[in-house]
């Protein structure tokens, strides 16, 4: 298991186990919500915080032979333990992404299931929920390209990026999560492969909604912002 310390304390093993299983959270009435995608996710609450806590689900045709199961080709192939690992990196570094709190694996011969508990980033939804609602600012369009380009100078590439994975709060601060299959690289063609990934899904979650949700003014303002940070510069990990 990988833990924060400053967050779990001295609790023993078996006390730490528990915080993986939601029926321990929905027996002390913390469990707050569930959510369904390509994991199966819980919202809990824990003391003064509310956590995330997140079951690792298999997506696509693999599905199909194991919901759950991955091969086993050791600890540190694990993939909640890379998440935690390039979580806890990139909040050190100020970027905003979920702090990691625990992570944990089981193994049953060739194969392994594993678990994350990651801090909820607090009044935030997904930027997909948000269109449903309403349109954006061209200022919010902007801090969005801004934020991917905080990423990308970093060299993370988001095996993922889409508008489900962008969150947005109260004051429309960003934010990023899932992070799993993500890793750091030099610079390349990727970046621009996340951007064409985003723009996908904009389009598709925006398919059924009013026009001003996604125009084509706000995908320049998106990549505006994306490149004014990159014309700033920035420091890699």
């Amino acid at each position: 298991m990988l833990a924060d310390p400053a967050t779990l304390g001295n609790r023993p093993d078996a006390a730490r186990e528990a915080l993986f299983e939601p029926h321990y959270w929905a027996a002390r009435g913390e469990l707050l919500a569930a959510d369904a995608g390509r994991g199966a996710v819980w919202f809990i609450a824990s003391g003064r915080q509310s956590w995330v806590l997140r079951h690792y689900r298999r997506g696509g045709f693999m599905a199909r032979i194991s919901r759950d199961r991955y091969f086993w080709s050791g600890e540190s192939r694990v993939r909640a333990f890379a998440e935690y690992r390039l979580l806890a990196r990139l909040a050190r570094r100020g970027l905003p992404v979920p702090k990691p709190i625990a992570a944990r694996y089981r193994r049953e011969g060739f194969h392994y299931s594993c678990d994350l508990i990651m801090l909820r980033i607090a009044d935030a939804v997904p930027l997909s929920s948000v269109l449903c609602e309403a349109a954006l600012s061209d200022g919010a369009w902007r801090a969005i390209g801004a934020t991917i380009a905080r990423l990308h100078h970093s060299g993370v590439d988001h095996a993922d990026l889409n508008a489900h994975n962008i969150l947005l709060d109260r004051n429309a601060a960003v934010s990023i999560i899932d992070f799993d299959r993500a890793r750091v690289r030099r610079r390349g063609a990727w970046a621009s492969r996340n951007l064409r990934r985003l723009h996908r899904s904009l389009v598709k979650v925006s398919r059924q909604s009013p026009v001003d949700r996604f125009p084509e003014s706000a995908w320049d303002s998106l990549l505006a912002g994306y490149d004014t940070y990159r014309a700033d510069g920035a420091l890699p990990l």
